[in-house]
């Protein structure tokens, strides 16, 4: 298992950057647990041919930012098995831009959020994380939209959340992802 402090910040896209299309993705199933809850903090995702189990919880109260998380490595046999159980899902391609030395994770949602893209950074110290400047290919910064975050987002649709993207000036982004 491995237990980490994940310094992060997440950000609407403003429009896909350059050079986009040619950069290393996978496809993205994540299955947020337990259903019942409006937030679950426990995650099983498929990522390519890589499987695991993830728990995430804020460190300090409800900030984002710094969370607390968790992840054990799962084979492909105990993935099915946690897969059958009741969850909310989401599908995504996640794209890794290299940007001033880092890499963007760059979310381009599926199925019913198509139209939402989602970019994450993270850092490996706080002081990083407060100097970093917004890049001009993102809208604003949406960490502590607690609507945008995985758990909240998972079995919803773009227009459960188009009215609260519209605040942030953010439209429907048309991206033709590579499978």
């Amino acid at each position: 298992m491995v237990d980490s402090i994940e310094l992060e910040r997440t950000f609407l896209i403003r429009h896909m950057p350059e050079g986009l299309k040619e950069c290393n993705h996978e496809e993205m199933l994540d299955i947020y647990i337990p259903k019942s809850s409006d937030h679950p903090h426990i995650r099983i995702r498929r990522a390519g041919n890589r499987y695991e189990i993830t728990k995430k919880e804020p460190v300090a109260g409800r900030d984002s930012s710094k969370q607390l998380e968790q992840t054990i490595q799962l084979t492909k046999e105990e993935y099915d098995e946690f897969a059958s159980l009741e969850g909310k899902r989401v599908q995504k391609i996640r794209y890794s831009y290299p940007y001033r030395g880092m890499r963007a994770e760059i979310d381009v949602f599926s199925g019913g959020l198509e139209g939402l893209v989602l970019v994450d950074f993270e850092f490996e110290n706080e002081s990083g994380m407060q100097s970093f400047e917004i890049p001009e290919f993102c809208l604003a910064d949406v960490t502590q939209e607690e609507f945008l975050a995985g758990g909240t987002l998972c079995g919803k649709s773009y227009s459960d959340i188009e009215n609260r993207l519209k605040t942030f000036g953010y439209s429907k982004i048309a991206f033709e992802s590579k499978p």
